[in-house]
């Protein structure tokens, strides 16, 4: 059924069906992690940690209430912020995943047990009001079909002057030669290597789609501004494939 959802949507059907989004990462949630090591050749690990870094350097406190990831999946980011925290001497008392998915947050509760997951979309958390000093969200905010109702989610959230962090494949509509390999590598490399190690190509064929199909870096910049969220950090990393927004609530 998920295998059907991920080829649906990788042949442009039903594209808009968060339903089908969900159902394909269930069904590959348990080769995620291998997959995604495999992909980026461990890169993603260096961009997510960096990325923590600077949210600490920017919010410049020793001790936070909660900080909440969206998209969770399994768990990467919220294992990163709480071994980056420590590392900085940081408080962090709460580190809450969300997520529409149950079988990604199934594998991410095996990894970081004492933390708490909550089943829900990006655009209706279960949350009180300016709760959060962070929200992140890491490859994620691309497979959330109401974007803009998900960005006003994190901003009503956010307390006043705490961090939005966000990881991910924007599109690139440059046509120089960074732009044709990385798109090279995700079109052409991408789908059979992941296909190789989830069984399910189709799954791995719609992430190069669905980031064809997503805004740009100065789209997603002006998209976070109509929010109040404020971009104080906005770069590309490795061919410009992944870019970095940090964005404070004003």
């Amino acid at each position: 059924m998920a295998e059907d959802a991920a080829k649906q949507i990788s042949q442009g059907q039903n594209i808009d069906s968060q339903e089908n989004i969900i159902k394909m990462f269930n069904d590959i949630a348990k080769t995620y992690d291998l997959a995604n090591r495999i992909l980026s050749m461990g890169v993603d690990k260096l961009w997510r940690k960096k990325a923590c870094n600077l949210a600490f350097s920017f919010y410049g406190k020793s001790k936070l209430d909660r900080i909440v990831d969206v998209a969770c999946g399994t768990g990467d980011l919220m294992i990163d912020w709480e071994s980056v925290a420590r590392d900085n001497g940081i408080e962090v008392e709460d580190i809450v995943g969300v997520d529409p998915s149950v079988g990604m947050m199934e594998v991410g509760k095996t990894k970081i047990p004492h933390r708490t997951f909550i089943e829900a979309g990006a655009q209706s958390m279960p949350l009180e009001d300016e709760s959060a000093d962070f929200i992140s969200i890491s490859y994620g905010i691309r497979n959330v079909v109401q974007r803009k109702e998900g960005l006003a989610e994190f901003a009503r959230v956010l307390k006043k002057d705490g961090l939005c962090i966000i990881l991910e494949f924007t599109k690139n509509d440059k046509n120089d030669l960074g732009a044709k390999i990385s798109k090279f590598y995700l079109n052409n490399i991408m789908p059979h290597i992941g296909g190789l190690v989830s069984k399910n190509k189709d799954a791995y064929t719609y992430l190069p789609e669905s980031i064809e199909k997503f805004i740009t870096t100065k789209q997603m910049i002006e998209e976070l501004k109509s929010v109040g969220l404020e971009p104080i950090f906005v770069k590309g990393y490795s061919l410009d494939m992944s870019t970095t927004f940090i964005a404070r609530k004003i």
